[in-house]
């Protein structure tokens, strides 16, 4: 019997926000990934990277303009994303790789450098909205705007510069993630939502912008033909009239009903509706499919049907 496929998509409390951290909850990330493949599942792992690019891009930008004129240059975003994809990455199947080999478990795990395709004309790129990067002064804000980036005022701390957050439209490394999976390996892919870049002939040019993770990992799975999308966050279910006294979390929705409440505005622009579009995309593009959205702490609970929030 063909074992059951899952995406599991790790929100920032798999990772944490700083190197230590990192260290601590990809410890406990891996024994949670190592307990669904130790049950049957093939697994494909997709991660946040928000904190850790934001760290990337910051230490760069200060390494330029505290050496100026000794040859250091910014480092676009889509380096930055690079960047934290391979750092996240050597973490994430370290762990695996080790929380597997305690069980006697032998199964490589590799992580895919992966680039995710997106349109140059996608209208996120006239309306960026991504905070990036260290709080500016506003002459270093002046400067950002002078070279053609985007700044935004936070109030009472200062300016940060924000990018675009285009849709993924495909995945460049779809083959080899999908060869790997078939040969029944694990793999970390997609990292951050993918390095963003566009086709320009034969070549593909990093796009200055970030991918929502959550976005991408639907279109992984339905890529991969997966049966169940797994999105891991901070909460526990999906609730409708979320912070008002009515507040009702929901077990179970259907597609019809997961659409219903998102024309009514019910979940959040930044942070639930990306999910929830990611659950319908994938679900929408074949049968037998189920999407989960829930916390680490019940993602085992979850698949069994006793936790969480499935839509199907």
């Amino acid at each position: 019997m063909a074992k059951k496929r899952i995406v599991m998509a790790l929100g920032h409390d798999a990772l944490g926000t700083n190197l230590p951290e990192q260290k601590k909850s990809v410890a406990a990330t891996a024994k949670l990934i190592a307990d669904f493949i130790q049950n049957g599942w093939q697994v494909a792992v997709v991660h946040s990277n928000a904190p850790q690019v934001g760290m990337i891009h910051t230490a760069m930008n200060e390494l330029c303009s505290n050496h100026e004129g000794e040859g250091y240059t910014p480092a676009p975003m889509s380096v930055c994303s690079a960047m934290s994809q391979g750092y996240i990455g050597y973490d994430l199947q370290n762990g695996i790789r080790s929380a597997l080999l305690k069980r006697g478990i032998y199964k490589p795990v590799s992580t895919v450098l992966t680039q995710v395709m997106v349109d140059p004309y996608d209208e996120s790129f006239y309306n960026p909205v991504k905070k990036v990067g260290r709080y500016m002064t506003r002459e270093e804000a002046d400067a950002e705007e002078a070279k053609g980036n985007y700044v935004t005022e936070v109030p009472g701390k200062g300016w940060q510069r924000i990018v675009s957050a285009p849709k993924p439209v495909g995945i460049v490394e779809i083959d080899t993630i999908r060869t790997l999976m078939d040969a029944d390996q694990i793999v970390i892919s997609c990292g951050g939502g993918g390095i963003p870049v566009m086709e320009q002939g034969c070549e593909l040019r990093g796009a200055s912008a970030v991918i929502e993770k959550d976005l991408v990992s639907g279109l992984l799975a339905k890529e991969t033909d997966a049966d169940v999308l797994m999105i891991l966050t901070d909460v526990e279910q999906v609730c409708v009239n979320y912070g008002k006294a009515d507040e009702t979390p929901l077990s179970h929705m259907t597609v019809a009903e997961a659409e219903k409440y998102a024309e009514e505005g019910q979940f959040g622009t930044s942070s639930m509706l990306p999910k929830i579009n990611a659950a319908l995309s994938f679900l929408k593009a074949g049968k037998n499919r189920s999407a989960i959205i829930t916390t680490m702490a019940k993602a085992e609970d979850a698949v069994n049907g006793k936790a969480g929030t499935t839509i199907e």
